[in-house]
């Protein structure tokens, strides 16, 4: 199974949705996972490797996977039925290379933000995926929520998003997901997580062990 998570919006926080899965997968349901890093930023990859240096086992492992070499490591880890791969990917839709992987996609996870800018490139890049790949849906995250803040547009924005895909209940802000790393989520933050996760879960995963 091959999971995207991606927008067009740097800050989004795809990095930090693809670490905290990658944990819950490991974790709570000991799959066999392996991340590719496409983010130009490379911080998931940059977090194993401070790891690896800290001698710690690792649950998973953190490739990072230029565009050209994509295919080739796809085929390879997919020969195992029982693989989840998860893709984070670049912030930009501007390379043809991007195709095959999008076309690779079981599940495209997008986190956004409640601001103009965001809700753009959220809307822009789940155009582009879902003409590229009609056949995985697009699952919306609404992430770092002040709770501070009023959001007088949210039930539009959720509106229009819902036509492409669905929108997940949101993440609240907080500075604890800073210190989430590539060996562990910290306990303090999973109340806020876990739920979210649980429904991916559920409504993708399970259906993948039935069939």
């Amino acid at each position: 199974m091959v999971i995207l998570i991606g927008n067009q919006k740097g800050g989004a926080g795809k990095s930090t949705l693809t670490l905290l899965l990658a944990n819950y997968l490991t974790a709570a349901h000991k799959r066999k996972v392996t991340v590719l890093d496409m983010d130009y930023q490379q911080s998931v990859a940059a977090k194993y490797e401070k790891a690896k240096i800290l001698d710690n086992d690792p649950p998973y492992e953190v490739i990072a996977v230029d565009l050209t070499h994509f295919p080739m490591m796809l085929e390879v880890l997919t020969r195992n039925p029982g693989e989840t791969v998860l893709i984070d990917l670049p912030g930009k839709m501007d390379d043809d290379g991007l195709i095959p992987v999008i076309l690779s996609g079981d599940v495209i996870l997008c986190p956004f933000n409640y601001d103009e800018f965001s809700v753009d490139s959220t809307l822009l890049f789940a155009m582009v995926a879902g003409k590229i790949n009609n056949r995985a849906p697009i699952v919306f995250v609404p992430n770092r929520i002040k709770a501070t803040v009023r959001y007088d547009t949210r039930k539009e924005v959720d509106k229009v998003l819902a036509k492409f895909g669905r929108v997940t209940p949101g993440i609240t802000d907080r500075i604890d997901f800073q210190r989430v790393d590539t060996l562990h989520t910290p306990a303090i933050v999973l109340p806020a997580i876990l739920p979210l996760l649980d429904l991916i879960y559920a409504t993708h995963f399970k259906k993948e062990e039935i069939t």
